[in-house]
């Protein structure tokens, strides 16, 4: 009676094993979902990436169709257990069981009209299920700059994509020159350190742009992407013109005073959009920030243990969307760090700009919650637009607190932000007279009369 009892146990379990899932239920594991090659396309050639697809059910599963989406005419190409196709159907996957998919890419670098990210995807459907695979490739040739350190000046050009892994730095005393029109992909964890000196100076018609390596969807708008640029110790000089740096950690980060009597940072023209943290920060240093859009961000600017800033024809704001909740005041000011260690003098203008934010936690827009008043605390806003609820103590000439400055459009379900004025902003004609002659795009400013406040001009 036992053993008939034990048989049927047996009977039922393989039976069980050898019967197909059927159930929309049924689990299917990837060991990864995006395949990224990111092999150097210095001429014609291929390279070879792999994944498992596990089947962790106690019974068969049959997969419906594996298929490489773009078909024969696709970049990459598609291997099941070491058959070569672009779709394949009915394939049995033993209970507990995996299987090998191998996809090879083969790209001419040199072929005319190719994106610089080429992508492909692969379908897998079971038990009326989908799952996808991502594919993407280089898809021109790129230079590479992998834990990089700049010991003797040295120029970045604008004829191949840059992309930095590991790091970069730039030594004291050298100084890197970035062309107009050059496009740096950063990877996420690829900080750029100058200790030495930073020219990146690029025009209207050819900005120069930093963004993090992962320009797929839906990465390319997420923040935090890379980590951003840090300005160390004795570094000096810097120039940041016609840049565009986006969806970094933090944006341009200097520390330290400068060790002549010019900034060490001097940004002109320059979009710092879709910051995770800080978009301009300063470390008992000193930056000037004309004709600047600061977008989206977590603080737009934060000083820290003092410093001096001046800010002019800048425009910060923050739209809480899906990828960044406006939850910090734009403008984070302090003369000490968070327990008083280190106090400095803080001496800081801000001219002629925009400081406004919707949608967020924040009914103060200014923050100067970390103060040492055993030190200077000289704070100056001239001719500035501010949503500030909290009254505070500092000079404030001819601005414009807590209106609308009636941006031209803004779309947060389609990510779609324009930051220019309509024709009634209180903005218009409300700016001191300055030697500012271009706004952001490079448009001219009036001269001799009250131009726009912010960082474009009505034109």
């Amino acid at each position: 009676m036992i053993i008939f009892a034990t048989a049927i146990v047996l009977c039922f379990t393989s039976c069980k094993k050898d019967s197909f899932i059927t159930s929309k239920d049924a689990y299917l594991r990837l060991s990864e979902d995006t395949l990224h090659f990111d092999t150097v396309f210095t001429s014609l050639g291929s390279t070879t990436q792999f994944l498992k697809i596990f089947n962790e059910n106690d019974q068969k599963l049959k997969l419906n169709s594996i298929q490489l989406m773009g078909g024969a005419a696709s970049f990459f190409k598609l291997n099941v257990d070491g058959i070569a196709g672009t779709n394949f159907t009915d394939i049995e996957l033993e209970a507990n069981d995996s299987l090998y998919l191998f996809t090879t890419v083969k790209i001419n670098p040199s072929a005319a009209n190719l994106p610089f990210i080429v992508r492909d995807s692969i379908q897998i459907q079971f038990n009326g299920n989908t799952k996808w695979i991502q594919l993407q490739a280089y898809g021109k040739n790129a230079r590479f700059m992998k834990n990089v350190v700049v010991t003797s000046d040295s120029t970045l050009t604008s004829d191949t994509p840059i992309v930095i892994t590991g790091s970069l730095t730039v030594v004291e005393n050298k100084t890197l020159t970035i062309q107009p029109g050059t496009n740096i992909y950063v990877d996420a964890n690829a900080p750029i350190n100058i200790y030495g000196k930073l020219s990146a100076v690029g025009d209207t018609n050819a900005k120069i742009i930093f963004q993090g390596i992962r320009i797929d969807d839906p990465y390319k708008n997420f923040p935090g992407g890379w980590p951003g640029l840090y300005f160390r110790d004795n570094s000096k000089d810097n120039l940041l013109q016609y840049c565009v740096i986006k969806n970094s950690y933090q944006g341009v980060v200097a520390i330290a005073p400068s060790i002549n009597a010019n900034a060490k940072v001097t940004l002109k023209q320059c979009v710092l959009d879709n910051i995770y943290d800080v978009a301009i920060g300063g470390i008992n240093s000193n930056i000037t920030a004309t004709n600047c859009l600061i977008s989206n961000v977590g603080y737009g600017l934060n000083t820290v243990s003092g410093g001096t800033y001046n800010i002019n024809h800048c425009t910060f704001v923050s739209i809480s969307n899906d990828y960044l909740s406006h939850k910090n005041s734009l403008i984070n000011l302090s003369n000490t760090n968070s327990d008083k260690t280190a106090s400095n003098p803080l001496n800081i203008s801000i001219s002629n700009s925009i400081i406004y934010g919707e949608g967020g936690l924040k009914d103060d827009e200014i923050d100067e919650s970390v103060v040492d008043g055993n030190v200077a605390f000289n704070v100056t806003f001239n001719n500035v637009l501010y949503k500030q609820k909290t009254m505070l103590s500092n000079t404030f000439n001819n601005c414009l607190p807590n209106q609308n400055p009636l941006f031209d459009s803004i779309n947060t379900s389609n990510r779609f932000y324009s930051f220019k004025l309509q024709n009634n902003s209180p903005c218009i004609d409300a700016a001191t007279t300055s030697a500012v002659n271009i706004d952001l795009e490079g448009k001219p400013r009036p001269v001799g009369s009250a131009a726009d406040i912010g960082c474009y001009e009505k034109q």
